[in-house]
């Protein structure tokens, strides 16, 4: 048992070693680069310089200040620079040490056992203690007076947290569960504090200074970081009200990054900014409702998989970059992802219309696309999709919403037909394939299939490390199977960054971290 449970972790932080190099794959073959993918050196005509203020564009509003009520990707991505949990994801797509200074796992997987850094202190000042730890995972756990479920599904799993001593923190789990340190990146927040959602405060490299609603959110340096503070003093992370307020902001200096580029905009910025290249590891796809009309009918989602061409996407919007998929789960999973299932359903009208009439649309429907109005990327991909399904008569008109109506309207109340939106996941599996099981929360998309629920669970339980792939490839082949959405890509991320700054770095997770970018040495 013991050497089984090392193999599986050492196979799992080989899995983390290479999620980040591993998406870097993507764009037409034989074509030189037209951005840089790597961070820049510390060369001598590059030596980081302390201290300045930057503005960061970010394309929508926060959801939540308070770290464990998250929904928002891009609201994860911002309070990164806020919060810590007991680990963290790093640059290479491993999950280091942060608030804990190391762990240990139990040979049958069920005991997590976590020894807490010295030194650690909140942004009031206030030292980390052991209660602070315990609070924290029992909040996310839904096992505090009065909760009723976990506010981080994950944690369902774990029966007791105890106190082993001062430093020591134990997790007891109800079966063994290797997947369980990828979602302990949950925050580490003081006890009994209640103004996180208005006054966040944690323990990150960066502390809260305000936050505007629809304007901007700022954070400045911790310089009682455990790790060593960052080198900008001020970061303000500025919500663009869409990507034409975005290039104005660029062209005119008045915002130094921007990380959600088109490759047209990229090139119009080329000569006047530096542009960085990296994966932006989500799941892209045109995501159906299959408890509405006409997507209940798997022949109706099916022929929508042969109906679009996803390399005319990649080509019309982004020169062909990025990394087809075919499935739920983006190919920087590595060895879970089942790459072949990208070709399952080839661009085949005729087989579309064949299925359609079976279905009884001989003459296709009409259909509504709801996109965020915030994401041009996806707003662009959504007119393509348009001008491919009119092929088959299906006639798609794009409904556009702001990011708070589409987390209220389509993700939290599943009232919509379909939607073109890009989905994260944390350094586990089960994140993404997750999503797809019967009673899930996050089940948006109304996807129910007995064999897949079960199948789930054996593949969350397994600690053999071979049947733990093995099912969640079948999970990835149920899914195409039953054509729960039209799966299209993990999109390549350009970002724009003022040539004076340095540093920045591209992370396997969602993320956007501050505390690495610097200003040059003059």
């Amino acid at each position: 048992m013991k050497k089984q449970l090392q193999r599986i972790l050492f196979m799992l932080m080989v899995f983390s070693v290479t999620i980040a190099l591993y998406g870097c794959t993507g764009g037409k073959e034989g074509e030189g680069d037209i951005t840089e993918s790597l961070p820049e050196s510390n060369t001598a005509q590059n030596e980081p310089k302390k201290g300045g203020s930057i503005v960061v564009g970010i394309q929508q509003d926060l959801d939540s200040l308070d770290p464990h009520m998250i929904e928002a990707a891009g609201t994860s991505e911002v309070l990164f620079n806020i919060f810590e949990g007991l680990v963290k994801p790093d640059e290479n797509g491993e999950l280091v040490p942060a608030v804990a200074s190391g762990y240990k796992i139990s040979e049958d997987g069920t005991t997590y056992t976590f020894t807490l850094r010295e030194g650690v202190k909140f942004h009031n000042g206030q030292p980390v203690t052991i209660e602070d730890v315990i609070y924290s995972i029992q909040r996310c756990a839904g096992r505090l007076e009065g909760q009723t479920e976990p506010l981080v599904s994950a944690y369902s799993v774990i029966t007791e947290v105890n106190q082993v001593d001062e430093k020591t923190v134990e997790l007891v789990l109800e079966q063994g569960n290797t997947e369980l340190i990828g979602y302990l990146t949950a925050a580490i927040i003081p006890k009994d504090y209640t103004e996180q959602n208005t006054n966040p405060v944690g323990t990150g490299p960066f502390r809260f200074v305000s936050y505007s609603p629809q304007h901007a959110f700022v954070m400045e340096a911790n310089e009682e970081y455990w790790g060593g503070a960052p080198y900008l003093d001020k970061v303000e992370f500025r919500i663009v009200a869409n990507t034409d307020s975005a290039m104005l902001g660029l062209k005119s200096g008045s915002i130094d990054i921007y990380p959600y580029l088109t490759s047209d905009q990229a090139a119009e910025l080329s000569s006047q900014m530096n542009i960085l290249s990296g994966p932006a590891n989500i799941v892209q796809a045109l995501f159906l409702n299959n408890q509405v009309e006409p997507f209940q009918d798997i022949r109706v989602r099916q022929a929508l998989c042969y109906a679009v061409n996803v390399q005319e996407i990649m080509d019309m919007i982004a020169d062909g970059y990025g990394t087809k998929i075919g499935t739920g789960m983006f190919s920087a999973f590595h060895q879970y992802y089942r790459e072949d299932l990208k070709d399952y359903y080839q661009t085949d009208i005729v087989k579309a219309k064949e299925l359609l009439t079976e279905a009884g649309y001989p003459n296709g429907f009409e259909m509504t696309i709801t996109v965020p109005s915030n994401y041009q990327f996806h707003i662009d991909t959504a007119q393509v999709l348009v001008e491919q399904l009119k092929q088959v008569g299906i006639m798609a008109k794009i409904e556009l919403i702001e990011w708070a109506s589409w987390l209220t309207e389509v993700y939290r109340g599943r009232n919509y037909q379909s939607t073109v939106v890009g989905l994260d996941a944390e350094l586990a599996p089960k994140a993404l394939m997750g999503r797809y099981q019967s009673d899930s929360t996050k089940n948006f998309v109304n996807f129910s299939d007995k064999e897949y629920d079960e199948v789930l669970i054996q593949a969350v339980n397994s600690i053999d490390m071979q049947e733990k792939i093995e099912t969640y490839q079948r999970l990835q082949e149920i899914l195409t199977e039953q054509a729960a959405s039209v799966y299209l890509q993990d999109p390549a991320k350009l970002v724009a960054m003022n040539k004076e700054l340095a540093g920045f770095v591209f992370y396997p997770v969602y993320v956007l971290d501050m505390s690495k970018v610097y200003f040059k040495a003059e």
